[in-house]
């Protein structure tokens, strides 16, 4: 399935709803040391509600970790710093989508890695300055599932 990846989060309260949106579209949710935050903080707990349990929740001590878990699969950067729009991309199962911190996003080093597949941009009004990370994970998420017909989901009735 998809993989969705938090670069050093430091709010409680997006990592807990991104549990939660892990737990619902079947994501992994990776999370990249150092975090802002330890996991007995109430605002994860309320966040994540009772979701923590089925949710498939991986933590890296550093970024090198967590490419080593990657096995060349391809990884997206969301970043406001390209003109390249996620829902341009064609997302294919195991594909990672990393977001960074809340006050600074992702770091260019990141960005420019040649771990990088793309670096790609949720579009949003001008002159602002970012959306709240939890919903921008959820905004890529839901256009990854959806491209690959919301694979293993409930059916409708």
């Amino acid at each position: 399935m998809l993989n969705i990846v938090f670069y050093e989060p430091r709010i409680p309260g997006n990592t807990g709803a991104a549990i939660r949106l892990a737990a619902c579209t079947g994501a992994s949710l990776h999370l990249i040391e150092p975090l802002g935050f330890d996991f007995s903080d109430a605002h994860l707990k309320r966040a994540g509600l009772d979701y923590h349990d089925i949710a498939s929740l991986i933590i890296h001590n550093n970024y090198d970790d967590f490419l080593a878990t990657t096995n060349g699969a391809r990884i997206f950067a969301f970043t406001g710093h390209t003109a390249n729009n996620y829902a341009d991309v064609r997302y294919q199962p195991g594909d990672y989508l990393l977001f960074g911190p809340e006050p600074t996003g992702l770091p260019a080093r990141i960005v420019q890695d040649s771990s990088i597949t793309q670096a790609v941009r949720i579009p949003m009004m001008p002159h602002l300055r970012s959306l709240n990370l939890a919903n921008a994970a959820s905004i890529a998420v839901y256009e990854a599932w959806r491209q690959l017909g919301f694979n293993g989901s409930a059916p409708f009735s």
